[in-house]
């Protein structure tokens, strides 16, 4: 029995080491930075307990709402959108249709594609002077759109640019459809269903456990955003794509205030745990697994 746990310690001690000098590590040092006003340029680090979470909720800084708002807007968007699309996106390629691998491939390389260059080619589409888009829309005669240069329209262009890369949520959808028993629409057949009662009564109560996993795994990264507002707006216009994670990165690296960033993290740690830990309680409502009922 204990060579079996030295062996186990033995196997699992990179992982158990990578924890917690990479993960755990740096959670409590910026928990301390947080109650510090620590600066890079500053000579010394004074211990001012919360102010720097009195300063947060109390008004004082603008931005911090500003940012919390922006950031709500974009994961009440494109929650809904990337979970919707991906899932009809993964239906209509799970069908046994000539050329589904390629279809397949196609769908998951944007995924893939460098974060960077990725924003260059929406830059470019989205210009609302020679961007393909809009030009498009005038050979239509439709309406056009500054895109990403119009406050009322900047988080729904970032978040079109977002749905460039739902491969890899496709992909998993496609594995939670693949292993829906083939009997249970046979079933369907033979009662005389069609395709809604198909879809109704068991593609969606047998894929609940994929979406539940999609589900909190999109609510993260939405929260997370930080790419499109640091390398498509830059904050702008107007700081109306002044997303949290920018916001926390320009003030720590910008501002060099790492004791007021530390505690921006923190408050963005709270809030993806509170929603991860809703969405978990939730589930015991509507996710269902096969031989066990709900979760």
């Amino acid at each position: 029995m204990r060579k079996g746990l030295l062996y186990g310690l033995l196997f699992t001690s990179p992982a158990i080491l990578g924890f917690l000098l990479f993960t755990l590590g740096p959670m409590i040092a910026s928990l301390v930075l947080s109650l510090s006003d620590y600066s890079v340029f500053k000579e010394g680090t004074a211990f001012i307990g919360f102010d720097n979470y009195v300063r947060l909720f109390s008004g004082e800084d603008d931005l911090f709402y500003q940012s919390l708002g922006a950031t709500f807007y974009f994961v009440a968007l494109r929650v809904p959108a990337v979970i919707l699309i991906s899932f009809a996106v993964a239906l209509l390629l799970n069908m046994n249709v000539k050329g589904r691998a390629l279809f397949r491939t196609i769908i998951y390389l944007p995924s893939i594609v460098p974060a960077v260059a990725s924003a260059m080619i929406w830059m470019w589409l989205l210009n609302p002077d020679l961007g393909l888009i809009n030009t498009v829309l005038e050979w239509l005669h439709l309406p056009t759109s500054n895109w990403l240069y119009a406050e009322s329209s900047v988080i729904p262009s970032v978040v079109l640019t977002t749905l460039w890369g739902i491969g890899g949520t496709v992909i998993i959808f496609l594995a939670g459809l693949s292993g829906i028993p083939k009997q249970y629409y046979e079933a369907i057949d033979v009662d005389g269903g069609g395709w809604y009662s198909k879809l109704r009564h068991i593609t969606i109560p047998m894929v609940t456990p994929t979406l539940f996993f999609n589900t909190i795994m999109t609510i993260i990264s939405s929260f997370q955003v930080f790419n499109e507002a640091y390398i498509l707006t830059d904050g702008g216009p107007n700081n109306k794509s002044l997303f949290y994670v920018f916001y926390l990165w320009r003030t720590g690296f910008r501002d060099t205030e790492m004791g007021y960033a530390s505690a921006l993290a923190w408050v963005l740690f709270v809030i993806i745990l509170f929603f991860t830990f809703i969405v978990f309680k939730s589930s015991k409502s509507w996710v269902y697994y096969e031989g066990g009922g709900r979760s």
